[in-house]
């Protein structure tokens, strides 16, 4: 524009600055500017902030995927354990015992790899906040863990010496490790169902917006879990409460899945994709596991084929769930629209002056 003589119009100059700046937008869309050189601000589109995902994606891996499985085993199999005490079942108080420390055991192991250092875990002790889900969380693992320990270890009390101080620990075990199991029952109900909470808690849309149903989910997915490992290892003249359990799971797994698929946008990937496909392979697992079950009575292995697949669909379930909350975070539109939308409903425009 400098170029041009001094008594050239207004008009053109300005149109030289119009041609100049259309130019430089050009350059820039292109990646470039003005000399070739590549620019250093990428350009902002719908999928980034200048280059910057919108939403920063959990930087969990699948140690949690794993512990959100774990975790809702140990729970059921302290919960079946305690009923297996309360009726008189002992060989299915023992596997549920087991099961419980087992899968303890598995989720603490997994949640301290995560974080990286045994010491972050202690770190979270420090404090109790009942505001947050990981604080809570942590109290509950840590209260669980040493009773489901107690009652588990109390199993090996009839292998004990008759005399001495090891008999007098066979006399005491059976009634310490009956009261830990039940005071590990009472703990169970929150393990299964704090972990869908402290997902919901989290920005990410699909967990987020999950949060009335997740709890449900995960606390099906648990039952159904610990189940199968009772129809697998429990004697079969005991495993009957299972067969209802498993039922009573799955109706209650089935039904919290259904309303996840009712959340709109943000509950597109529990149905599409890598994700999707998992939560699906869990539901046909879950019915055919469930199915066989109440017709396993009489047919141990049909008994423990039905055990492995709810146990195989409550892996697919916390995949599924953990899969489809990392790709709704991928994806900024998943977090631009519902906001678009929200924001729309509270300034009662109508569906014509939407985008504007």
């Amino acid at each position: 524009m400098t170029d041009l003589p001094p008594n050239e119009p207004a008009g053109a100059r300005f149109r030289e600055f119009q041609d100049r700046v259309g130019q430089a937008v050009g350059q820039r869309q292109r990646g470039r500017g003005h000399d070739g050189e590549q620019l250093t601000v990428p350009v902002a589109d719908f999928t980034s902030y200048y280059g910057r995902p919108i939403l920063k994606p959990p930087v969990w891996k699948h140690d949690i995927a794993g512990y959100l499985f774990t975790g809702g085993l140990a729970a059921g199999g302290a919960l079946i354990g305690a009923g297996a005490q309360l009726t008189g079942r002992p060989g299915l108080r023992q596997v549920g015992r087991w099961t419980a420390l087992g899968g303890v055991t598995a989720s603490a192991y997994l949640l301290v790899h995560d974080l990286g250092r045994p010491a972050r875990f202690h770190h979270m002790l420090r404090i109790a906040k009942l505001t947050s889900p990981m604080s809570v969380g942590t109290w509950i693992l840590t209260v669980f863990g040493p009773l489901a320990g107690v009652a588990a270890v109390a199993e090996i009390a009839p292998r004990l010496p008759q005399h001495g101080v090891l008999g007098l620990a066979r006399r005491l075990a059976p009634q310490v490790g009956n009261v830990a199991g039940l005071a590990a029952a009472a703990t169970a109900p929150a393990l299964a169902t704090y972990t869908g909470v402290l997902l919901a808690d989290t920005a990410v849309p699909s967990w987020h917006d999950a949060y009335p149903s997740l709890p449900f989910v995960f606390a099906g997915s648990a039952l159904a879990a610990a189940s199968g490992v009772g129809l697998i290892a429990a004697p079969a003249a005991e495993t009957a409460p299972l067969r209802r359990l498993a039922l009573a799971a799955a109706t209650t797994e089935v039904v919290g899945g259904r309303r996840l698929e009712r959340m709109g946008l943000t509950s597109e990937p529990y149905g599409h994709g890598h994700s999707g496909r998992l939560i699906r392979a869990g539901r046909v697992l879950l019915g055919v596991g469930t199915v066989a079950a109440l017709f396993s009575r009489r047919s141990r292995i049909l008994s423990a084929l039905s055990g492995a697949a709810l146990v195989a669909s409550s892996v697919a379930t916390r995949f599924g769930v953990f899969e489809a909350g990392m790709a709704s975070a991928r994806d900024p539109k998943y977090t631009v629209v519902p906001q678009r939308e929200r924001r729309d409903r509270r300034e009662g425009r109508s569906p014509a002056e939407k985008g504007t």
